[in-house]
């Protein structure tokens, strides 16, 4: 392979890292009046996708963060009228997550968007031979690993 075609996988490589820095950065209404950022869209994400009540703990955990990010960011979600803390029916000392009517529409309106925007990826890699799919899975492997390392 030459430098100008190595280049060219290293331009394309920077655009898509640039470009999904910025989908993640730009906050969504999720058919709500409110703008959602990422961190609040997915926290509703993790409410709605556990059947059971969540507490602040329970929430860290899952999401891998302090209870101290969880609490802010619930407060953000609870100012725009998203989610609401209540007592726990079964343990009066601790609150558990609900999510609101409004909370409610953001979440399934998320869901929608993610089945819209995945689904061009589904059926483009439906389409892939087996070992083009390998390869992507090592090329993409071998791309994490370098990145961890220029972190350290």
């Amino acid at each position: 392979m030459n430098d100008t075609r190595i280049h060219m996988i290293h331009e394309r490589f920077r655009s898509v890292v640039a470009l999904a820095v910025r989908l993640e950065q730009t906050p969504r209404s999720f058919g709500t009046d409110e703008n959602l950022t990422s961190s609040e869209i997915h926290l509703i994400e993790i409410i709605g996708d556990n059947a059971e009540a969540l507490s602040v703990t329970d929430l860290s955990k899952v999401l891998g963060v302090t209870k101290g990010a969880v609490s802010q960011n619930l407060k953000r979600t609870e100012n725009k009228g998203l989610t609401l803390k209540i007592e726990d029916p079964q343990n009066s000392s601790r609150a558990i997550v609900k999510m609101t009517a409004k909370g409610k529409t953001a979440y399934f309106a998320h869901k929608h968007w993610h089945e819209t925007m995945d689904g061009g990826f589904k059926e483009f890699f439906l389409n892939l031979k087996p070992e083009r799919i390998d390869f992507l899975i090592d090329f993409l492997a071998k791309l994490e690993t370098f990145l961890k390392k220029a972190l350290m």
